[in-house]
């Protein structure tokens, strides 16, 4: 009987020990993949605590449905991996459907709620960040010629934060998609064929404002609008969406996503690796 319970003594211990050592590989030597990617860290930027994602590159993209629309960014960090192999890369969406260029200094300044909380952009230390046009949310409450004004004057509160809260960080525009003259809001809104293109002109002034606006003040732009256009000058069907005649066909997030990873490789916004 003694050398019985010496035996089962044994064992258990053996189990003990070979738990104790296994936990603490766990603890001590993670995957690559760990290593690689730990949780963000808080770090002290300007004398105020920041959000450090370890990824080697974050992107804050804000906009409306357009950049909503992107999703996870999947097709983005696609391509980007393919000029960035072996970088790492964050890519945060601040895309709210329905809100115009007046709520982009909420995002930016307070925690918002869309879905879930999103914490205040000034709290995150990113690389890049890329503000889209907001041109399907056209302030149409004023005449276009105010509506423009304000659009311009918000902009540069916006610019101004920006640069105050994060001078490191990178801004870029993103002008969207052009909508189609003769199919926006299709089977969505019941208009007239002159009511289409005066809703269209209106999305296309601001679109328009948006890139004026960063070319007279040497903010580099992605013009995927231009890109969009047909050679009528209308809008690319192929872009849009035939649910709704309004949003991101499959093809638009692709054209979206590349023209995106393109300019960022191209014009060197990111260290370009060494070859």
């Amino acid at each position: 009987m003694f050398h019985f319970l010496s035996s089962k003594k044994l064992i258990f211990y053996t189990i003990i020990i070979l738990l104790v050592i296994g936990g603490f590989y766990l603890y001590n030597f993670k995957s690559p993949t760990d290593k690689k990617n730990p949780d963000p860290q808080m770090i002290n930027v300007l004398g105020k605590e920041k959000v450090k994602y370890p990824q080697d590159y974050t992107i804050v993209m804000v906009g409306d449905s357009m950049t909503e629309g992107l999703g996870n960014s999947d097709e983005i960090k696609k391509f980007l991996s393919d000029y960035y192999p072996g970088k790492t890369l964050e890519v945060l969406n601040y895309g709210f459907g329905s809100t115009n260029i007046l709520s982009v200094m909420g995002r930016i300044t307070n925690e918002t709620q869309h879905g879930r909380a999103f914490r205040p952009i000034t709290e995150i230390d990113y690389d890049l960040i890329l503000l889209e046009s907001f041109g399907q949310n056209p302030l149409s409450e004023y005449p276009l010629e105010e509506g423009l004004k304000k659009q311009t004057e918000e902009l540069d509160k916006i610019v101004k934060v920006l640069k105050e809260t994060n001078p490191e960080g990178k801004i870029v525009f993103l002008a969207a998609i052009s909508p189609n003259k003769n199919l926006f809001a299709k089977n969505q809104v019941d208009l007239s064929a002159e009511e289409r293109i005066r809703w269209v002109n209106e999305r296309i002034a601001y679109i328009k404002n948006h890139i004026k606006y960063a070319k007279e003040k040497n903010i580099p732009i992605i013009n995927v609008f231009d890109k969009s256009l047909m050679d009528n000058g209308d809008g690319n069907p192929e872009f849009i969406s035939s649910d709704d005649y309004i949003h991101l066909s499959p093809k638009g997030i692709i054209l979206t996503s590349k023209t995106i990873a393109d300019f960022v490789y191209n014009n060197k916004i990111f260290p370009v690796p060494e070859p």
